[in-house]
């Protein structure tokens, strides 16, 4: 027996119902998380590269980064006399350093502990900053040791872009996220770091 056309329908009709109700849903539920996320700051830039290869006098081996305070640049040499440049803040008055120290460590994305004596002075500083894109290390950080033993001090990203090419750290050097990752990629542990 064959059934009327009206019969073969109210199948389908049923189904585009039950599927319009599932989109509704989905729409609905996709504007709601859209709407837990709005009260967040937007995604901070990676920031330009400020990366270049330069013609560089040094008698340090390749692979190891020099950096000049005063020129607010860390340079990784490449091959006898050449190198390659990154722009970078350094520490402002006070919080300058020199010496020699290696890269003890290497992290993607990581959490910031401010030192004691930083929420000595900024006491609205929290203990811990949470990994991820908010945190005001970037998206990489190097850690440099002294005979073993962690310096606090790091060459790290920002979130602010803008804010790369000054004295304005706590003795960190800190370089865009876009070149950081860059240099995170070339640099392994043990790596030795001058700073002049």
């Amino acid at each position: 027996m064959t059934l009327p056309g009206s019969y073969r329908i109210a199948p389908r009709l049923a189904g585009a119902w039950v599927l319009g109700i599932t989109l509704a849903l989905s729409v609905q539920g996709l504007a709601q998380a859209r709407a837990g996320l709005s009260d967040r700051p937007p995604l901070p830039a990676m920031g330009p590269s400020l990366r270049k290869a330069v013609a560089f006098a040094t008698t340090e081996q390749p692979g190891t980064i020099i950096i000049r305070k005063s020129e607010k640049a860390l340079y990784l040499v490449t091959r006898q006399g050449q190198a390659l440049r990154y722009q970078i803040s350094v520490g402002r008055d006070g919080f300058g350093w020199t010496g020699v120290v290696k890269v003890g460590a290497k992290t993607e994305w990581p959490q910031w502990r401010p030192p004691r004596e930083m929420r000595a002075r900024q006491p609205e500083l929290p203990e811990l900053v949470p990994s991820g894109p908010y945190n005001p290390l970037g998206a990489r950080a190097l850690y440099l040791l002294r005979d073993g033993r962690d310096t606090l001090y790091r060459i790290h990203g920002t979130n602010d872009p803008s804010g790369v090419g000054f004295d304005g750290t706590s003795g960190c050097f800190r370089l865009t996220n876009t070149d950081v990752i860059d240099l995170f990629k070339r640099v392994p542990v043990g790596t030795k770091v001058v700073v002049q």
